[in-house]
């Protein structure tokens, strides 16, 4: 088995398509196909369900993937440590992040991250907690910025990053509102708003609320925080959220919880091995938040 055959294998299978996997490659279908053909045979397997019109994976196309990103994510990896010896950085770097991380600046450490190693090619995403660590342990990102799953997955490398209270954030008309402190058995007859399952403080707000007793309703769904705010202000519901989501609005008033609830952790998540344009953006996001360095270039 080569990496070669890999490569175009993960190339069809992404694009579902063999004309527009040998585009993208820049290599010829026929090549392609007879590429993919042998690898069908050395596995034994037929990894590609084939028609006129599509093309899918089988169940064993289906767990090749998985192992193929990996291997192809620990190429690169190898690629990357020589470079790093030899004082270089170049490629890629597929980053993950929750949308507002407020343990550092991400912007301004990837632009000062970029300037020091301009040959480095950066991608990023946002999106849910859950979802980024798998694509770490597909291989598809190298790096992610999440809160802290229920159980740590394998396959990847968790840091700790940060910790801050859980609040309740409610509308200045609210009942809770003047209060210091709420006990999160006092939630039990609110109607809630919150990120989907597996998005940012979901999982922890669930937790929390489960362990008081409370049966809670999340009636309204969303997927940033400026609406998750907004719909609070509105009075349509209250919801369970970081600390310091107290800085981007005066419009909602933020009550601390009552007892021994856990804090919400920032953690990163890279693959393992950690490649070394993760490592080195790590020790950027490091010093960050250590304030070693300058305001500017923070």
């Amino acid at each position: 088995m080569e990496l070669r055959q890999l490569e175009y294998f993960v190339a069809v299978a992404e694009d579902c398509h063999f004309t527009r996997a040998a585009k993208r490659l820049h290599v010829a279908q026929s090549g392609l196909s007879a590429s993919i053909r042998s690898l069908e045979r050395e596995l034994g397997a037929p990894l590609f369900l084939r028609s006129t019109r599509q093309v899918e994976l089988t169940p064993a196309g289906r767990a090749l993937l998985v192992e193929a990103r990996r291997a192809l994510s620990a190429t690169d990896a190898a690629k990357d440590a020589v470079a790093a010896v030899r004082g270089l950085l170049r490629g890629s770097l597929a980053i993950g992040s929750l949308q507002c991380l407020h343990v550092v600046h991400l912007p301004a450490v990837l632009a000062r991250f970029l300037a020091a190693h301009p040959g480095l090619e950066i991608s990023m995403r946002h999106g849910g907690s859950g979802e980024l660590i798998e694509q770490v342990r597909a291989g598809r990102l190298d790096l992610a910025f999440v809160s802290r799953p229920a159980r740590c997955p394998d396959d990847v490398v968790l840091e700790p990053l940060a910790g801050e209270p859980l609040v309740l954030a409610c509308p200045p008309e609210h009942p809770f509102a003047a209060r210091a402190q709420v006990e999160p058995v006092e939630l039990r007859s609110e109607r809630f708003v919150d990120f989907p399952p597996d998005w940012g403080t979901r999982d922890l707000a669930d937790s929390v609320l489960a362990a008081a007793g409370v049966d809670r309703r999340v009636s309204l769904e969303v997927t940033d925080v400026h609406s998750l705010l907004d719909v609070v202000t509105f009075g349509l519901g209250v919801a369970l959220v970081p600390q310091s989501f107290a800085v981007k609005t005066d419009r909602v008033h933020f009550v601390g919880l009552a007892g021994n609830v856990p804090a919400w952790e920032t953690v990163t998540v890279t693959g393992d091995p950690t490649s070394a344009a993760a490592a080195a953006l790590l020790e950027e996001v490091n010093l960050a938040k250590s304030g070693r360095l300058s305001p500017a270039a923070v």
